[in-house]
């Protein structure tokens, strides 16, 4: 398990590794807001409660115009790990079959691999459209694809706990931690169905 970071005004920044928390706090960079009680960091001396929760000191900058390039766990995580083009969720792929990506316009045709030119898409419908446009294939989208917002970004692949979603939702409100929570409990990502197509 790992520590959700606060900046200064308690924005949620991302998870770090605890002993990395440690190093921040005792560096007096940081301030434990959370604590793991049933876990602990000794030294020959010292006991330290495993943090769950930090706060930084110092305010820290956050481009908000942040951009992320597009990799499949980041475009499955956006497309709630769905085919975008018949709707089925991963979990409903059977044998053989598993999540790709799309390019809409093929990159063989001039399509750039940019988040308005990507959704997720089942094996089968990857296939069945090929090097065309949807429209050619008798396809449509379900969604328009958009780049996602920052805090989706940042979010889209990470899991937190109970304790850690409270600062979640403080700072971003109830609708974004459900939209979030939603990607928590979506079956994850393998390395193993890597091999999408265009």
């Amino acid at each position: 398990m790992g520590c959700l970071a606060l900046n200064a005004s308690f924005e949620p920044l991302t998870i770090i590794p605890s002993r990395r928390a440690i190093r921040l706090v005792l560096d007096r960079k940081a301030e434990i807001i959370e604590v793991d009680d049933s876990r602990a960091f000794r030294s020959a001396r010292d006991s330290f409660p495993c943090p769950t929760v930090i706060r930084l000191v110092r305010y820290v900058h956050v481009p908000r115009r942040f951009r992320r390039q597009v990799t499949n766990t980041f475009l499955f995580a956006r497309d709630e790990y769905t085919c975008q083009y018949c709707g089925r969720p991963r979990h409903q792929l059977k044998g053989r079959q598993f999540l790709t990506r799309d390019h809409i316009v093929p990159i063989s045709r001039g399509g750039l691999n940019t988040w308005d030119n990507v959704v997720t898409a089942c094996s089968p419908c990857n296939n069945r459209k090929g090097n065309r446009l949807p429209a050619e294939a008798g396809m449509r989208l379900l969604t328009e694809p958009r780049e996602p917002n920052y805090v989706q970004l940042v979010w889209a692949v990470r899991r937190v706990t109970p304790v850690q979603a409270k600062y979640i939702r403080m700072f971003y409100g109830e609708d974004m931690l459900e939209a979030l929570q939603n990607r928590f409990d979506a079956p994850r990502y393998s390395s193993s169905q890597a091999n999408g197509r265009s």
